[in-house]
């Protein structure tokens, strides 16, 4: 698997936010990340690591690290939010191209509060509102293309109106496949009933981007049971380490091989909040598993 370069996210750290409390330094995900065995990372909540370029490109360099991709998000029911995001675009892509990152990684507002779990938004969306969903990430990606000569790589997630296979194949019938690509995460498609290897098998020609983490399938139980929300889900370690899950590695291992994947693939194990000394051991085992399945 030498044409699979490994990467991880802020995201593995408990990093949901630019700044708040319950989160590490910027420092100490840079230090860790490194010594976990990683050579390249995302560039998480905008002002959660540096935003000056020289200053970024330095502390990476330090560390023999590589900036692959930035993230962003937005309610993509509202042209407010839609707005907002593409006035933040140069600033975000400026930075991201001076350090040699290729992708945007986008994410679906969730229909349920981060904080409390509360369901701030309908679940199902009516035909129109799919429609206007679809043609907003495709305005997206056409302007990523377009005005900056990057990729956009829209990322399917749990709680949001881009989380089953039904979700995803109407948007990427909806939208030309030069402007909008798959960052296929194959825990969250698991957690939204979808098989991530067969669905790779169907739409590599979409997905030059990958996340790896696994989903806790018996929490995944007790959470539709229960009625939990993501956000407390995580709380009990709903997304899970590799070879805990739902996910068969060895068996996704086999099926990048058959297509031929070539690339990135980034570990994102949301954790939040998370004690300081929980991620680094979970990302070094992450790292060595991977290694061992042949992925990286």
């Amino acid at each position: 698997m030498s044409n699979i370069e490994i990467g991880n996210a802020p995201d593995s750290w408990g990093v949901w936010f630019p700044e708040n409390e319950r989160q590490v330094p910027w420092n100490v995900f840079l230090d860790e990340v490194a010594a976990a065995g990683y050579t390249c990372i995302e560039l998480g909540p905008w002002g959660y690591l540096p935003t000056d370029a020289e200053v970024l490109k330095k502390e990476l360099s330090d560390r023999k690290l590589k900036l692959v991709a930035s993230t962003v998000g937005c309610d993509l029911l509202d042209e407010a939010s839609v707005e907002g995001l593409l006035a933040d675009l140069p600033k975000i892509t400026t930075l991201q191209k001076q350090l040699g990152a290729q992708f945007v990684v986008l994410l679906p507002a969730m229909f349920t509060d981060l904080f409390t779990g509360e369901v701030v938004m309908n679940k199902v969306l009516t035909a129109e509102e799919r429609r206007r969903f679809n043609q907003n990430v495709a305005r997206i990606g056409k302007t990523v293309r377009e005005q900056y000569g990057l990729v956009l790589t829209a990322h399917p997630h749990v709680d949001s109106h881009l989380e089953t296979e039904e979700d995803i194949e109407s948007l990427l019938a909806a939208t030309p496949a030069e402007d909008v690509a798959l960052c296929l995460d194959v825990g969250h498609h698991a957690y939204g009933g979808g098989d991530a290897v067969s669905f790779i098998k169907r739409h590599i020609d979409r997905i030059p981007y990958i996340h790896l983490k696994n989903c806790d399938g018996d929490v995944l139980a007790q959470m539709r049971k229960e009625g939990w929300s993501f956000a407390f889900a995580v709380t009990k370690n709903i997304m899970c380490e590799p070879w805990k899950g739902m996910v068969d590695f060895k068996e996704l291992k086999t099926a990048l091989d058959e297509i031929g994947y070539r690339g990135y693939a980034v570990v994102e194990q949301d954790m939040y909040p998370a004690p300081a000394d929980r991620p680094f051991p979970i990302a070094r085992d992450t790292r060595k598993y991977l290694s061992e399945v042949g992925i990286g």
